[in-house]
């Protein structure tokens, strides 16, 4: 077990970050706040702020939740004129505070704080080369790995840009992030475009986001997303932009139309809220059922179901009420707090399903434990029929990329047909959105999409499976 947790290599996290520079008045701890409690179903395992007070960092972070970890008092500390926050999330082994983030380090040319949503894929090459030159790590991060090659690239150069892209040409992986510098907010995203980013404006004050929702709820104005392989580099002259090489063809993650981004959320030009309902529509079409109503799994298939139902005629309901207070089950980090939160976080609308053939539309079914308890929880509520619907295809792949998923072993459809994934579940019937019908959702993309994880296309040389289980 203990093993296990300081084992390097084994980190996956799906994370929010946020940035602002500030050219008006505004209090950047505040803003930064609103906006990683935007992006809050990013990551709900621990959050922080850093900001930049005149070249000296000064930052607080936690585990736990945003409201959990900050107050006036903190807030009322963390003055200055840029900031950066980060909320996340983690496997097994990386619950520590010391991985918390934003990950500040010391440098030739003064302090420097990080905030990265992704998952590196020759960290732990990395790591192991820069340890035998001496190099000494404080946490188990891959984001630490980018915090010592930024140290290092920028003994001897003259600029950032330089030791920014020297960087990038190093790691390969996924990443979208925020950095402080003396003098600069950076918004770097990886050449695949795997992790969003996008860039507000609020006034004068750049504000740089995981989602364009955070942008909302400081009152920001959506300027555009970051593109592939973009490094933006925010001062007190305004944006400029340097354009790396990126990849011939994009990859932003599909796992985030089908489940982390908010629904109010634009991404790549491509409205999530819009995706979902379009893949309830298809989802109906590919497979109908005949039922009396049509509900959705808080939260990730209420969208989808609605689609279901406009496009079978099926009437939507509300078959399922959940704890608003219990996190999403898919994200803790231990399967066995996954299959006691079932219990606490749903409870079955008796007076909605009891003797009625009902549709349950998912966004997706990964190891199909809190599936078969909802399916179970809906018959013991009085269900004649229970017909689940999944709006993305079976998840038989792991992720190398940010998904929680480390193994094929904790996926359900990897050793199952569907036919044997619905018996396990409990179903009357089962039916997956095709991967042909799933990428015609996002409707208007100006990009390209990761499906490795339901076709096991990778768009970059990944670790062998076995070889990572063993890292």
């Amino acid at each position: 077990m203990l093993e296990n947790e300081v084992r390097f290599g084994k980190l996956k996290e799906e994370c929010g970050v946020f940035g602002v520079y500030n050219k008006d008045r505004f209090d950047v701890a505040r803003l930064t706040y609103h906006g990683l409690y935007a992006l809050q179903h990013r990551g709900q395992e621990s959050a922080g702020i850093a900001v930049n007070d005149e070249g000296i960092i000064l930052q607080h972070k936690d585990m736990g939740l945003v409201p959990e970890i900050f107050n006036e008092v903190v807030l009322n500390h963390l003055k200055g004129k840029i900031a950066i926050g980060h909320v996340r999330y983690s496997t097994t082994g990386a619950s520590l505070r010391e991985n918390a983030q934003p990950m500040v380090v010391n440098y030739k040319n003064g302090q420097l704080a990080l905030g990265h949503n992704g998952n590196l894929v020759n960290a732990a090459e990395l790591r192991n080369r820069m340890e035998e030159n001496g190099a000494i790590f404080q946490t188990t991060s891959d984001t630490e790995v980018i915090a010592n090659l930024i140290s290092r690239y920028r003994i001897g150069s003259d600029n950032i840009e330089d030791t920014l892209k020297n960087m990038m040409k190093d790691i390969r992986g996924s990443y979208a992030l925020v950095i402080v510098t003396p003098k600069r907010l950076i918004g770097i995203r990886d050449p695949h475009g795997l992790r969003p980013l996008c860039i507000g404006l609020l006034e004068n004050t750049y504000i740089l986001a995981s989602e364009s929702c955070a942008l909302d709820s400081v009152g920001a104005e959506f300027v555009r997303d970051v593109n592939p392989g973009e490094i933006v580099l925010i001062g007190e002259g305004g944006l400029t932009s340097i354009q790396t090489e990126a990849s011939q063809q994009t990859s932003l993650c599909i796992f985030e139309f089908v489940y982390f981004a908010r629904p109010d959320s634009t991404i790549d030009g491509v409205s999530v809220y819009q995706a979902w309902i379009e893949a309830g529509r298809r989802l109906a079409r590919e497979h109908p059922a005949d039922a009396d109503v049509v509900i959705g799994a808080p939260d990730g298939g209420l969208n989808a179901a609605l689609g279901f139902s406009r496009e079978s005629g099926i009437p939507y309901g509300q078959g399922l009420l959940k704890n608003r207070y219990v996190g999403r089950t898919f994200i803790q980090p231990e399967q066995g707090k996954r299959e006691s939160g079932v219990r606490i976080k749903f409870n079955a609308m008796k007076s909605e399903v009891a003797g009625k053939r009902v549709v349950m539309v998912d966004d997706s079914i990964v190891r199909g434990t809190t599936t078969r308890r909802i399916v179970q929880m809906l018959k013991d509520a009085g269900a004649k029929e229970v017909h689940m619907r999944v709006s993305s295809p079976p998840y038989k792949y792991p992720c190398y990329f940010g998904i929680d998923i480390s193994s094929s072993s904790q996926l359900v459809a990897s050793k199952h047909s569907v036919e044997e994934i619905r018996k396990m579940i409990g179903a009357d019937s089962l039916g997956y959105l095709s991967l042909e019908e799933l990428l015609k959702t996002p409707v208007g993309s100006r990009c390209s999409f990761c499906t490795a994880c339901f076709n096991c296309c990778y768009p970059m040389e990944v670790p062998d499976e076995g070889d990572k289980l063993a890292e």
